[in-house]
C-alpha cells in the first residue's frame, strides 16, 4: 500500500461519502469538511458505504464545519453541489499548504475550465464562477481535474448507496502526462477505483458533459426516467440538436467529439430506467445544478461564436422551471 496520505473530503455527500470511505477503508486518514445531519452522522458513526447490500464503515479522522479544526492536507476532495461551491472556496485555506492537491469531483464545467484554454482567455465562465471568486481562492496550479463515473445516492445522512460504476478520470487541467496524476491515480486505484489519468482530462469532462447536457434537465422538468425521454421522438430529435451544437464548441476548444447522439443515446438507453442526478436533486427538493451542465455550454456557445438556439431553449426552460419551484436562484 501506498504511503497513508492526510485526505480531506469538502461536501461528504453521495460522490464525496463514496470517495471518503473507500479512501478511508484504504488507510488513509480521512477527514470530512461537512454540516448539519451529514457532520453529526460522520461525528457518530464515521463512513459508511452500503456496497451489493453490505455496509462497510471506516473511522473519520476529523469531522468538522471549521476547516480549521481539519488542518493542511495532502489532498482536497471538492463535492459539493455546483451553487455551493463559490461559498465553500473561501473557507478552503486551512487546508491548503504549499504542496495541497485539489480534486473537484463535481458534474458539469469546473470553474477552472477555460483558464489556460487557447482562444478564450482567462476571464472565468460567469456561470460557473462570477466574479471570479473560486478561481482566487483556488490557485489553479493546485487542481487535477476529474471525471466521475460512477450512480452513487444517500439513504439517511452519511450513508452511502454505491449502485453502479466506480471509475474516475485525473489529470492535468494544462494536458499531458503528470507524476502526480499518476500518484494519485495509484492511491484511488489502491482504494477499490478504476481510475485512469488522463493527458486530455479537459476532453474527458466535455465528453461526459455531451451525454449529460440534455438528459439531465429534460428528466428534471418533465419527470421522466431517461427510457421515457429517449422513447419520445420529438424530445429525442430535440436533445440530438443540442448535442450537435455542443458538440461544435466542442471543436472550437479542442475538444472534438467523434461519436454521434444516436450513439449516445443507445449508450444511455443500456442503462434503463434511471432517474438523472438532476431529477434526483428536484424530487428532493434541492438546488439544481443548472449552471454547470446546461449554463456553462450556453455561455461557452457565445465565446466562440457558435449559435446554440436549442441549448438556449433547453436553458431557458430548465431554468424557469427551477425558479417557479424555488430550485435556481440565479
Amino acid at each position: 500500500m501506498s504511503t497513508p496520505r492526510r485526505i480531506a473530503i469538502v461536501g461528504a455527500g453521495a460522490i464525496g461519502g463514496f470517495l471518503g470511505t473507500r479512501l478511508a477503508l484504504a488507510g488513509h486518514r480521512v477527514s470530512a469538511l461537512a454540516r448539519g445531519q451529514t457532520l453529526q452522522a460522520l461525528q457518530q458513526h464515521g463512513w459508511r458505504l452500503r456496497e451489493a447490500g453490505e455496509l462497510h464503515q471506516a473511522p473519520c479522522a476529523t469531522v468538522s464545519d471549521d476547516a480549521a479544526a481539519l488542518g493542511p492536507q495532502d489532498l482536497v476532495v471538492i463535492a459539493v453541489k455546483g451553487p455551493a461551491l463559490a461559498a465553500v472556496a473561501g473557507q478552503l485555506a486551512p487546508l491548503l499548504d504549499a504542496h495541497t492537491v485539489v480534486l473537484p469531483a463535481m458534474n458539469g464545467v469546473p470553474w477552472w475550465f477555460v483558464q489556460g484554454l487557447p482562444g478564450i482567455g482567462d476571464t472565468p465562465l460567469d456561470s460557473v464562477d462570477p466574479g471570479g471568486r473560486i478561481a482566487s481562492a483556488i490557485a489553479l496550479p493546485r487542481v487535477l481535474g476529474c471525471v466521475v463515473h460512477a450512480a452513487t445516492g444517500t439513504s439517511a445522512p452519511g450513508v452511502v448507496e454505491h449502485r453502479m460504476g466506480q471509475g474516475l478520470i485525473i489529470g492535468e487541467p494544462a494536458g499531458g502526462e503528470s507524476a502526480r496524476a499518476n500518484d494519485w491515480a495509484a492511491v484511488l486505484r489502491e482504494a477499490g477505483f478504476d481510475a485512469t489519468a488522463s493527458p486530455r482530462v479537459r476532453y474527458d469532462i466535455w465528453f461526459k458533459l455531451w451525454g449529460n447536457l440534455t438528459m439531465n434537465p429534460v428528466s428534471a422538468i418533465t419527470g421522466a426516467t431517461v427510457d421515457r425521454v429517449l422513447d419520445d421522438p420529438l424530445v429525442r430529435a430535440f436533445c440530438s440538436a443540442a448535442m450537435q451544437e455542443a458538440a461544435e464548441i466542442g471543436r472550437r476548444i479542442g475538444c472534438s467529439i467523434d461519436q454521434a447522439p444516436d450513439d449516445r443515446h443507445a449508450v444511455t438507453r443500456k442503462l434503463g430506467a434511471i432517474s438523472t442526478s438532476m431529477l434526483q436533486d428536484v424530487q428532493a427538493g434541492r438546488p439544481m445544478e443548472l449552471d454547470a451542465i446546461v449554463g456553462a455550454v450556453h455561455e461557452l456557445g457565445r465565446r466562440v461564436n457558435v449559435p446554440t438556439p436549442n441549448v438556449d431553449a433547453l436553458f431557458g426552460l430548465a431554468r424557469l422551471f427551477g425558479r417557479v419551484k424555488d430550485l435556481y436562484k440565479n
